[in-house]
């Protein structure tokens, strides 16, 4: 695969996932300009995932069934349109609309990393991955700063404006660049919807995978919901911006997911997962610690963060391996798991908080991680996909849904389909 290419898919992830975020420093600015209250305002961010999650059960799975340059060019279109309006927005109605469809369209990074994983070959598609996640990462850790540093300068309008530029420059360099690739199967609509939830059943690893991932985003979040209510208060005392820097001490691990991919490709997927939990269980141990520590929770927060990157790279990696033509649905089902999970963490974590306080969010953190190693441990031993580069056997693939005829079993790909692809329709 080119690097140039994996270069601008990478920027692409992080621009997408960028725009999720911005409006997440800028509340407190939007409320008194809006005249809303804090907790209007707060329902800016609850719209935009709920837009995220809608396009996770109805977009991604579009990839599969439509030319996914065409999908890719009109979903950043209609960001972009959404963009302008938040931008624009006279009320808070009219913001909300628009941030939701925002929160929509950004679902466009699930699309963009299962091409990834299609254009990259079996002995690259690790490290291409990883490299694609650097960028989503560093959109997701810089947004808020960015946002920030925009709105100080030029109002909170100006960051919209800024996102829309930016998305619209992203369209036309995605849709010069990228490949034609045909669809992969030919069913309507409301069956390609019912054939995820069939692939779902079908492939025991994409649910042990997406059941890893889920506990995997729970810790993350359950980390970082709360931990601005411990900074802002004794022994710490932090101020906003202080609070607003402690998350870029995870900024150099961006770097690590291509290292991650690397070690997944060379075989050593289950020890990188079964590593990962054990990371995030040492995490929420130095956790605990940071009540009265800044050093113990600097450490702890990096090698949650650490141990989450690393085992959403090693399940990806894993779950691109599965079903080739039907990549955007499996996509769909481990991210939808994986939001879940995450939408979890952050409401056990703040109710813990409220409860027990920050012991309380370290014992949380414990408990993901250990649940996670007790699922990794029934692992072990077990033979459940083929070896990397290898076809999926009918294992590996479990029981087969029955095919769609069309462009994935036609004699452009050698005629009768493999047991996974026939998973995949």
């Amino acid at each position: 695969m080119p690097r140039p290419l994996v270069v601008l898919l990478a920027l692409a992830c992080a621009v997408a996932v960028a725009n999720l975020y911005y409006a997440q420093p800028l509340l407190d600015t939007i409320a008194r300009e809006l005249g809303i209250g804090t907790g209007s305002a707060g329902l800016i961010v609850t719209i935009t995932q709920l837009g995220y999650a809608l396009g996770l059960v109805l977009l991604v799975p579009l990839g599969d069934l439509v030319n996914r340059r065409r999908l890719i060019t009109i979903v950043l279109l209609l960001s972009v349109g959404a963009l302008l309006l938040v931008a624009a927005a006279p009320s808070y109605a009219l913001l909300g609309a628009a941030i939701g469809v925002v929160g929509f369209t950004s679902v466009v990074v699930q699309v963009l990393v299962p091409f990834a994983a299609t254009l990259a070959g079996d002995h690259e598609r690790g490290r291409v991955v990883g490299q694609v996640m650097t960028g989503l990462l560093l959109g997701i850790l810089l947004s808020r700063t960015l946002a920030g540093l925009v709105a100080e300068v030029a109002g909170w309008r100006a960051m919209f404006l800024v996102a829309a530029v930016l998305t619209a420059g992203l369209t036309v360099l995605l849709h010069r660049a990228l490949p034609h690739r045909d669809p992969t199967t030919d069913q309507r609509y409301p069956a390609l919807l019912r054939s995820v939830w069939q692939l779902a059943m079908a492939e025991p690893v994409l649910r042990r995978r997406s059941l890893y991932g889920a506990l995997a985003f729970a810790s993350m979040n359950a980390l970082w919901t709360p931990i601005a209510f411990l900074l802002a208060r004794p022994p710490y005392r932090f101020g906003e911006a202080v609070i607003g820097a402690f998350a870029l001490l995870t900024l150099p691990l961006a770097f690590t997911t291509g290292i991650a991919g690397r070690l997944a490709d060379r075989g050593h997927d289950r020890l990188l997962v079964g590593g990962s939990f054990a990371m995030m269980l040492a995490g929420a141990g130095l956790a605990l610690i940071g009540i009265e520590q800044l050093w113990a929770l600097a450490l702890g927060a990096m090698l949650i963060s650490l141990g989450s990157q690393s085992g959403h790279v090693a399940n990806q990696r894993e779950i691109y391996q599965l079903a080739p033509d039907a990549r955007s649905r499996v996509t769909t089902v481990y991210m939808t798991t994986f939001f879940i999970g995450g939408v979890a963490g952050s409401a056990l974590s703040t109710a813990a908080y409220a409860q027990w306080g920050w012991a309380g969010v370290g014992w949380l953190l414990g408990a993901f991680a250990l649940a996670g190693l007790a699922a990794w441990a029934t692992e072990l031993g077990r033979r459940t996909t083929a070896p990397a580069g290898a076809p999926a056997t009918a294992a590996a693939a479990g029981p087969a849904v029955p095919a769609a005829t069309g462009p994935a079993g036609s004699a452009a790909d050698g005629g009768a389909a493999s047991p996974a692809r026939a998973t995949a329709r």
